[in-house]
């Protein structure tokens, strides 16, 4: 079975649950009505379809590669990006004085997951571009906009993000990489950056490189960074790519997944940048990026899950074995198991990471700083739940398929190889529970409690229609309130780190059933209902013990000692 867009999910999440009326009801988004999202979501998903979904397998067997310093790229990529941007959906969201559509994110995000779907590898171009020209928007000069955001928009231009060194990974403050001012306004930048993904390519006409770099005298850690544009090509005085800058791609990575997408070693010698934003002032600017690529990275998590279960439903549809009344493995009870998991937590995820996405428009439209603080409490929550569920339903996917799942031809181990680093890069999944019940918790939980009281009220509220539903909703928001209120009165951190990723867990167990059972109000007989019941029944009950873990202090975690756990 090929590759569809779920247009239908994301229709009745915008409808019913994460309350896109509220943002097309705004000025600034006013013209996001229910048809022109409908006919995006539409054009959307057949280019992803017909475009993208068929590089697939090509970009996982025939890799990026290096020729005497030529990157070369997968069969049909350069095809795919062309797609891509002349569809406009690189700058979706993007300044429409820039050439952008000026669309909400929540509609930007509902495509990138498509186009994850389609082609993980793929995607990661468009969606480090699409970080990089917000990163701009804000932070750049006027000149530096003016020319590089229309051919970033328009696809003539990629972009990416250089923050990791071999000594500096999560450790962003212990990087050494050098920018001295030329005497002209801009700077050499020099030092050696890892991990670039798409760092360079065969179909954009210029690289645009934001690299991450110290000044002379800076003071050490982060707060002496700043941040510097480096194009691969310097434009000239038209604005056309002229002779190429100080700058090359000494190696690509022998990864996991993702063989489609280079993954670059770059390398700075001199080369010509421009200051983004103040000096010193780098992580601000980069982490405007960072954070709109975590909501993009928990959205390329969804889309693997996504792939991988109509992969693995096609599969089970077809596969002959066992006495069932189809014949087929669909009816046994394991596998329907397996596949009822794996939708009810891909529509779980998908729907955080909309609500998620839907907060950061109400907050740039409105400014109101309660929907700031959800969107601040939704990203960590997003980027880790979206990938951990591409993680685990693609791991089912193989399982699903028995013995062929381990065979690489039939595919269906590519999606777990693909979406594995996804809990990884922009912050792992531990780092976004510790930013969670730390930086998060700031505010002494009033955010939290904002969110966790809606989830009641609407729980209270639904008793009325479907009470076997919404009681185990407002139970388990209750008790994920108190552990909040644990949480915060912790003053070791290091007691609130041991527990943060099963608390983000549970806090997503609990997000994910208060969206199903919006759904299932929305259709109390139908489809939605059903899934909405299984996961209530079936997975919510994960939140008790995940909240057992979360107060279980730090004391166990180091209870052997370095020497111990080597023995």
């Amino acid at each position: 079975m090929p590759y569809r867009a779920p247009i239908s999910d994301y229709e009745l999440l915008f409808r019913h649950v994460v309350g896109f009326d509220q943002i097309a009801a705004t000025e600034k988004f006013a013209d996001a009505s229910e048809d022109v999202v409908s006919a995006i979501l539409n054009e959307a998903g057949k280019m992803c379809e017909e475009v993208m979904a068929p590089l697939q397998r090509p970009g996982d067997l025939e890799p990026a590669r290096l020729e005497n310093g030529v990157l070369r790229t997968s069969p049909g990529y350069g095809d795919g990006w062309k797609a891509i941007a002349e569809g406009g959906w690189i700058g979706m969201s993007g300044n429409p004085e820039y050439g952008g559509m000026g669309l909400p994110m929540t509609l930007t995000t509902a495509v990138n997951e498509m186009m994850s779907a389609a082609c993980l590898s793929l995607q990661l171009a468009p969606l480090m571009t699409q970080g990089q020209i917000e990163a701009l928007e804000h932070h750049a000069s006027d000149e530096l906009k003016a020319l590089y955001l229309p051919k970033m928009m328009a696809g003539e231009w990629s972009g990416t993000m250089n923050l990791t060194e071999p000594q500096a990974g999560s450790d962003v403050g212990a990087l050494t990489s050098k920018a001295e001012p030329n005497g002209d306004g801009t700077y050499a930048v020099s030092g050696q950056k890892i991990y670039i993904s798409w760092g360079d390519n065969d179909f954009a006409e210029n690289i645009c490189h934001l690299v991450l770099a110290r000044l002379p005298g800076a003071v050490p850690g982060t707060k002496g960074i700043s941040l510097f544009l480096v194009p691969k090509y310097l434009p000239d005085e038209n604005g056309n790519p002229g002779v190429a800058n100080d700058l090359k791609v000494v190696s690509l990575e022998h990864k996991m997944g993702l063989h489609g997408s280079p993954t670059c070693v770059m390398q700075y010698d001199g080369a010509k940048g421009w200051l983004v934003g103040k000096e010193h002032g780098g992580m601000a600017a980069m982490f405007t990026m960072m954070n709109n690529a975590r909501l993009g990275v928990g959205g390329q998590g969804v889309g693997a899950a996504e792939g991988a279960y109509q992969h693995a439903l096609a599969y089970a549809l077809e596969r002959k074995q066992g006495k069932t009344p189809s014949g087929t493995i669909i009816d046994h009870a394991d596998v329907r198991r397996m596949l009822m998991s794996m939708r009810a937590d891909t529509f779980a995820a998908r729907a955080i990471m909309l609500a998620n996405a839907a907060a950061i428009d109400m907050a740039t439209a409105t400014g109101d700083p309660e929907w700031v603080a959800r969107a601040a409490l939704l990203t960590p929550i997003g980027k880790a739940f979206g990938t951990e569920t591409g993680m685990r339903v693609s791991e089912t996917g193989v399982q699903v398929h028995g013995g062929m799942g381990f065979i690489e031809e039939t595919g269906a181990a590519q999606y777990y190889r693909d979406v594995r680093v996804t809990a990884i890069y922009e912050g792992t999944n531990g780092i976004q529970a510790m930013d969670l019940v730390a930086r998060k918790m700031m505010d002494g939980g009033e955010a939290a409690a904002r969110l966790l009281d809606e989830i009641e009220d609407h729980a209270e509220k639904a008793r009325a229609t479907l009470p076997d539903l919404a009681g185990p909703v407002w139970e388990a928001t209750e008790s994920l309130r108190e552990t909040t209120e644990w949480i915060v009165a912790q003053g070791d951190m290091n007691v609130r780190f041991a527990g943060a990723v099963p608390y983000l867990n549970a806090f997503a167990r609990v997000l994910g059933a208060h969206f199903h059972l919006k759904a299932a109000l929305a259709e109390t007989d139908g489809p939605r209902f059903k899934l909405a019941r299984f996961y209530i029944n079936a997975l919510l009950p994960e939140y008790a013990g995940l909240l057992v873990q979360a107060q279980n202090g730090a004391d166990d975690v180091y209870a052997l000692s370095a020497e111990e756990l080597a023995a």
